[in-house]
């Protein structure tokens, strides 16, 4: 395969609340250093903490100028010294904590895996973070139940919606909650959630009413005035994972409520788990991915959008349009 010397990628050269300091750069097409592979990226997922890296309102804080887009799928364009696992030309997926939104972008090889023939570029890249948050959420956070009552807010979102997915496969009841009707049917058309709700003008009654009396999990990537109202309508010995702060207010709780109702407040960081729990991380992406590959979870992408069209992928992100994943195809 005859590679360039240059490509197209997105950079974020300053931080800024509207953009203004990203920018679609020609830059030099990286090197495979040993142990790596170079991957002509075929699709990288947007998330909401790559717009809040563009801000430096995230966690995580790379040095300027970054690469933003953390899961993504391509093909193998060359291999480094010492990869012998994989060959030119195999479709693959990988992820990190950016450098998706390029034409090309070297990765380790030990973070590599194939894309099971039944998926797509964009599929593919939609799994990663968004079901491994779920899978740590709910199996190892909430050791959830069959039978029990599961409350994912921001249900439309990719780890949201993986939630949605991931939950029912697991046996709970799920109620989906989202802020627009039309979201909601997508929702119940792709993953038949045992009920849905708009709770855009409030949850806490409807929630009460379906369970009869309150959820025993509730998983809420929204926070805010979300995790607030959570708080009553919470089951007894109930667990409320806090998995992020997509409404820009991170919430307080006082003690004395998890004290009288008896419910854990339990933080979730996927990714922070699996570096202090190695084993642990690789069984969660193993056991993530056996059941993509048995197809027992479905993966969603919302949209494709091309690097020219970078803003519009991140107004349906900022503006919460999208059900599912937002993909940049650096090919397009």
């Amino acid at each position: 395969m005859s590679l360039p010397q240059k490509m197209r990628a997105l950079q974020v050269e300053e931080l800024s609340e509207n953009y203004q300091g990203v920018r679609l750069n020609e830059i030099d097409v990286p090197q495979p250093g040993k142990g790596e592979i170079l991957l002509k990226i075929r699709a990288g997922s947007l998330g909401f903490p790559d717009l809040l890296m563009t801000q430096g309102g995230y966690q995580h804080k790379p040095d300027l100028p970054f690469i933003p887009g953390g899961d993504v799928s391509g093909e193998i364009a060359a291999l480094g010294d010492g990869v012998s696992a994989f060959a030119v030309g195999d479709r693959v997926v990988t992820s990190r904590l950016g450098g998706a939104f390029a034409e090309y972008n070297t990765y380790s090889a030990a973070t590599v895996r194939k894309i099971p023939q039944h998926l797509d570029f964009a599929s593919a890249a939609s799994v990663g973070s968004a079901y491994l948050t779920a899978y740590v959420s709910l199996v190892r956070r909430a050791n959830i139940q069959r039978g029990e009552w599961l409350l994912v807010h921001g249900a439309a979102g990719g780890v949201g919606l993986a939630a949605v997915d991931l939950g029912k496969h697991l046996g709970a009841k799920v109620i989906a909650a989202a802020s627009r009707d039309d979201k909601l049917k997508v929702i119940q058309d792709k993953y038949t959630p045992d009920a849905v709700i708009n709770s855009s003008n409030g949850f806490r009654e409807k929630v009460k009413e379906i369970t009869d009396g309150g959820a025993d999990v509730i998983y809420d990537p929204v926070g805010g005035d979300v995790f607030d109202e959570s708080v009553r309508c919470i089951a007894f010995d109930g667990r409320l994972l806090v998995v992020g702060f997509a409404s820009g207010r991170i919430p307080e709780v006082k003690v004395n409520m998890p004290l009288i109702k008896g419910f854990s407040v339990v933080g979730v960081r996927a990714g922070e788990y699996g570096r202090q729990f190695p084993e642990k991380g690789r069984e969660n992406m193993e056991a993530v991915w056996k059941l993509i590959e048995d197809k027992s979870v479905t993966p969603h992408a919302h949209g494709v959008y091309s690097l020219d069209d970078w803003r519009k992928a991140f107004a349906e992100m900022e503006e919460r349009r999208v059900v599912g994943r937002v993909i940049i195809d650096p090919s397009l």
